[in-house]
């Protein structure tokens, strides 16, 4: 598991939101959260930005660049 998908799974849980709830919110479907959060695909800038948004975090920190969210 990446980094990424890895902070993504815990800043979820640390909010306890369901995949389904935080895709509704990113507006993306929830079968493509769910590759994200597996790391089985990445998302593309915007949806990113979208998710760093979502959980008031910094992009550097979604990829793993800094522990500082």
């Amino acid at each position: 598991m990446s980094v990424f998908s890895q902070r993504l799974l815990e800043l979820r849980q640390a909010r306890h939101l369901s995949q389904n709830s935080v895709a509704t919110a990113l507006e993306i479907g929830s079968r493509t959260y769910q590759y994200y959060e597996s790391g089985e695909r990445e998302p593309v800038l915007s949806t990113l930005i979208r998710m760093a948004d979502f959980y008031n975090v910094s992009l550097d920190y979604l990829a793993g660049r800094t522990d500082v969210p």
